[in-house]
């Protein structure tokens, strides 16, 4: 077997297993109950997806400006998918867009009661 058929077969199984990862992250948007679930699952699987996907894509591209393109989308992806599921959380939070019975620590709550009191104690002008 040869260096190309190898890297060809690793390439196949990355986009494979990338595709899988990112139809499971869809499947789950539509299926999960609340939206923190919701966005665990848009943001964890669905990066890792097109992570492989990438990764598949410079196996079988193999060029130089190709790969630093791909990796270029993929460090773009890693630095805003957490965040955008970070601010997208935390916008939720205060208009009951969660279900609380399903959280197992809820380490928001006691900073948005101090915020509330905070407000409330602050003077009107």
């Amino acid at each position: 077997m040869s260096l190309d058929a190898v890297l060809d077969i690793a390439a196949a199984v990355c986009l494979i297993t990338g595709a899988l990862l990112s139809l499971a992250a869809g499947v789950a948007l539509v299926r999960f109950p609340d939206l923190l679930t919701r966005m665990h699952a848009a943001a964890k699987p669905q990066v890792l997806g097109l992570l492989l996907v990438l990764v598949g894509c410079g196996l079988r591209l193999r060029t130089g400006v190709d790969i630093t393109t791909l990796v270029l989308v993929g460090a773009f992806q890693l630095a805003t998918a957490p965040v955008a599921a970070h601010m997208v959380g935390r916008a939720a939070y205060p208009h009951d867009q969660i279900r609380t019975d399903l959280l197992l620590t809820d380490e928001l709550a006691a900073h948005l009661d101090r915020v509330a009191a905070d407000r409330e104690d602050a003077p009107r002008g």
